[in-house]
């Protein structure tokens, strides 16, 4: 056995989760983003907290509830027209934010009703939170931390249908995410095309196998003073960051008490089965797989801005699917990891969904 606490610390590579910039990395968790004026007129969506059990997450090693917060918003004509049902669009937000802090940095509810009032369809738009101890679960199938991946296409999904007037079929479900959520959407998306009919991947991070960075000597005494998972709350962004990558892509139920293994031995040599492991969870590994998975989709979109340091992958990624013909598009923006993310919501997420979901089908 292994003591994972005597690990050293990897500084994250572009695991660069949620704010993949290039200079420093942030001291916050969330960032100030700029907000899309309000259109007057926008009629009003409806603003739902509910709490949603996940059978794919009970019995997380790492101690995490299976109890995750969602926020559902409904749009205007829900509560009064009784018979119609809805396409939903799930929404995944990026490490070290939970679904709180990526509706304030989407501006959510404005930039909906916005794109609503602009012409977007109503559709039902759901954000689940899966933030885990360590700042973010990867949206990956671990025993350290939960199943995430099926907890979305799954117990996410039926629990919605289960409780709003949807359209219960995969053309009529659509997935988003930016940055860890954009890895989500790009993993849940290859794997479960059975379930959700479009998809737009937003600056999606962790796309190709990443080599190892430097460590530090603070990084080695905070790893080697842990003993617990939660330790990891007083630990800076990028050792929480090494974390949460290790417990989603390197489980190790008998190596407590972190339950994980680390891509570094003790002295500091490279262990290439942990590497390896980490490779077969990067989507540019294995999207040659699921090509006939990918055919499936309506459409599929991605954007990145041209400043953002996942601009190469995020590329590389569309130049693979369209290697092989898959329909998809590609748009660089001028801007960064985060400015322009509320603006890109409103302007090209939702009405990408209103032209590709099929809607309308009543009660």
């Amino acid at each position: 056995m292994r003591p994972t606490r005597l690990l050293p610390a990897l500084l994250a590579s572009t695991l660069a989760l949620t704010l993949a910039l290039a200079g420093p990395l942030p001291l916050a968790a969330q960032v100030e983003t700029q907000a899309p004026a309000a259109i007057p007129r926008a009629a009003r969506v409806a603003v739902e907290r509910i709490v949603v059990h996940g059978n794919a997450l009970e019995g997380a090693l790492e101690g995490d509830s299976a109890d995750r917060t969602v926020i559902v918003v409904l749009p205007p004509s829900y509560g009064r027209n009784k018979a119609m049902r809805y396409p939903v669009v799930y929404a995944l937000h990026g490490y070290s934010i939970g679904a709180e802090q990526w509706t304030g940095e989407l501006h959510v509810p404005r930039v909906i009703e916005n794109a609503f009032a602009q012409g977007a369809r109503e559709a039902i738009y759901v954000f689940p939170d899966s933030k885990t101890v360590h700042n973010g679960s990867m949206y990956s199938s671990s025993a350290t931390t939960g199943d995430f991946e099926n907890f979305i296409a799954g117990d996410l999904v039926a629990a919605i249908d289960r409780r709003y007037r949807t359209i219960p079929r995969r053309e009529s479900r659509g997935l988003v995410g930016h940055s860890m959520g954009g890895y989500g959407a790009t993993r849940i998306g290859m794997k479960h095309s059975d379930v959700f009919g479009a998809l737009y991947l937003m600056s999606p991070c962790c796309l190709s196998s990443r080599g190892l960075f430097g460590v530090t000597p603070e990084a080695l005494k905070a790893y080697a003073a842990m003993k617990s998972p939660a330790d990891s709350a007083s630990l800076p962004w990028a050792q929480r960051g090494t974390l949460a990558a290790a417990a989603a892509w390197s489980p190790n139920p008998r190596n407590p008490p972190l339950y994980l293994d680390l891509p570094l031995t003790s002295d500091g040599k490279p262990r290439e089965d942990v590497l390896a492991r980490w490779a077969a969870n990067a989507p540019l590994s294995f999207v040659d797989q699921y090509i006939s998975q990918m055919r499936r989709y309506a459409a599929i979109a991605m954007d990145v801005g041209d400043k953002d340091g996942l601009k190469d992958d995020t590329a590389r990624l569309h130049q693979a699917l369209e290697s092989y013909g898959v329909a998809n598009s590609l748009t660089i923006y001028d801007g960064d990891h985060t400015n322009r993310v509320a603006f890109r919501f409103q302007d090209q997420v939702v009405p990408f969904f209103s032209q590709h979901l099929v809607f309308g089908t009543r009660k």
